[in-house]
C-alpha cells in the first residue's frame, strides 16, 4: 500500500538535503525495504535487507563490511526506522563504517522525520486552499447552496455568518503569458489576500478573481466609500508590484445572510460590464454609483428595450449633427435645470427652450409630463450599453 507520507519525491528531497550536510551516501527505503531515494541513483528500486531488518525489528541496524557481504543489496552502514505519526513508514540508511557515521544517524533520522511532517503540513495546507476556493466558487454560483455549505465552512474555519460583499477583479488576458497565466494569477491572488485582510479570494477564470470582503467596518456599518478606497489602493498596489492594469467592481451588499453572496457577485459582474462600457479609462467601479444602468442591463437585449429606445431612434434620425441629443443628455445631467443646462451648453435659455420643444416634437413625448421624461431618461441609460 502506497504511503503518502514517504513518496519517492519526498525521499529524494530528504537525500539531497541531508547529503548537503553529511559527507556520506544516504538511502531512503519505503515500508517494504525498497530503495526509493538515494545519492546513488543506480540503487533506486533495489531491495535493501538492512532496511527490512530495521523496519521489522524496529531498531537501529549497524552493518560492518563483513556482515554486508552476507546480505543482498547492502553496503556497510547503519539503518534507522523512519517514523511518521508514531508509525514506521520506512527506513533511512547512511553508507559507511558504522563507527564513523553512527553519531550522525539519529540527527539525519530526526531531520528526515521533520521533513515528512513539513511535507504533510504543506500538503494539508494546499488541500485546504483548494477546498476553500471550491467553497467560495460554490457560494457565488447559487443562493440555494448556502445551507448545504455551512458545515463545509465550519470545517475550513470560515464564518459563513459574517456579512460579506463581493468584488470582482479583472485582468486583461493580453497582459498574462499563455503558459504562465495561472502562476501569475496565483501570485496576484496572494497580493489581494495580503492587502485585503480577512477577505476570501478565489480564481474564477484565467482573467477573473473573486473577492468576498467583510461588508461591515469595525463600527458594524456598511461604508461604501471606505470599501472603494480599499479597492482603489489595491488597484494601485497591483499596478506598482505586479505591473498589471486591472479593473475592479464592487457589488451590492445584501443583508439576508443566506442570499447575500450570489446576488452580490451578480451585481459586481454586471457593474464591471456596465462600467467598462461607460468608461474604459476608469479602474474602479461601484454598484452604488451605477445602480440604474446596472438594473436596466437585463433589458438591453429584449423587446422592452427596443420599445424604450424608439423615441431616441426617431430623434437620432432627424438630429444629423447630434446637437439635440447632446442637449437632452446635458439637460438630464443638470437635473432638468434650464439655466444650468444653458450655461453648460453656452447657449441662451430661449435657445434651450426651442431645442427642448423640438426634441418633444421629434420624439412624440411631452417633456412637461413626468412619465415621458422618465421614458427618455431610461432610454438614454439603455443607449449607453
Amino acid at each position: 500500500m502506497n504511503n503518502d507520507n514517504l513518496t519517492p519525491h519526498i525521499a529524494q528531497n530528504i537525500v539531497q538535503r541531508t547529503m548537503a550536510i553529511i559527507n556520506c551516501n544516504i538511502n531512503v527505503m519505503d515500508e517494504h525495504g525498497l530503495i526509493i531515494g538515494s545519492g546513488d541513483l543506480e540503487r533506486i528500486g533495489e531491495l535493501h535487507e538492512g532496511a527490512i531488518l530495521a523496519i521489522t525489528q524496529q531498531r537501529v541496524v549497524s552493518i560492518d563490511s563483513a556482515t554486508a557481504q552476507t546480505l543482498q543489496g547492502v553496503k556497510p552502514g547503519i539503518n534507522l526506522p523512519l517514523k511518521h505519526n508514531l508509525k514506521i513508514v520506512g527506513a533511512i540508511g547512511l553508507t559507511g563504517e558504522p563507527e564513523q557515521i553512527t553519531q550522525f544517524g539519529q540527527l539525519v533520522c530526526m531531520s528526515a522525520e521533520m521533513m515528512m511532517e513539513q511535507a504533510q503540513l504543506l500538503n494539508q495546507l494546499s488541500q485546504d486552499n483548494r477546498l476553500k476556493e471550491e467553497l467560495i466558487l460554490s457560494l457565488i454560483q447559487s443562493d440555494d447552496l448556502y445551507t448545504h455549505l455551512a458545515e463545509w465552512g465550519r470545517k475550513l474555519q470560515i464564518d459563513l455568518e459574517l456579512a460579506r460583499v463581493v468584488a470582482v477583479l479583472e485582468v486583461d488576458s493580453g497582459q498574462l503569458g499563455i503558459t504562465t497565466a495561472m502562476a501569475e494569477l496565483q501570485y496576484l491572488q496572494k497580493t489581494v489576500e495580503s492587502t485585503l485582510k480577512h477577505s476570501l479570494v478565489a480564481i474564477q477564470s484565467l482573467n477573473e478573481i473573486v473577492i468576498l470582503m467583510p461588508a461591515l467596518n469595525r463600527f458594524k456599518r456598511w461604508d461604501i466609500a471606505e470599501h472603494q478606497l480599499k479597492l482603489e489602493n489595491l488597484v494601485n498596489q497591483i499596478k506598482s508590484q505586479n505591473q498589471l492594469d486591472v479593473r475592479i467592481a464592487l457589488g451590492n451588499f445584501f443583508t439576508q445572510k443566506d442570499k447575500q453572496i450570489a446576488k452580490s457577485y451578480q451585481t459586481a459582474k454586471t457593474t464591471l460590464l456596465v462600467g467598462k462600457q461607460r468608461s474604459l479609462t476608469k479602474r474602479n467601479y461601484a454598484y452604488q454609483a451605477l445602480i440604474l444602468p446596472v438594473l436596466l442591463h437585463g433589458l438591453s437585449y429584449n423587446w422592452q428595450a427596443e420599445e424604450l429606445l424608439l423615441p431616441l431612434k426617431k430623434l437620432a434620425i432627424a438630429d444629423h449633427h447630434g446637437g439635440l441629443q447632446k442637449t437632452l443628455q446635458t439637460w438630464f445631467h443638470h437635473n432638468l435645470h434650464n439655466s444650468q443646462t444653458a450655461q453648460a451648453l453656452f447657449i441662451h435659455r430661449n435657445t434651450l427652450e426651442y431645442r427642448l420643444h423640438k426634441i418633444a416634437k421629434l420624439t412624440g413625448l411631452n417633456l412637461d409630463k413626468f412619465d415621458d421624461r422618465m421614458l427618455l431618461y431610461i432610454a438614454l441609460q439603455l443607449d449607453k450599453h
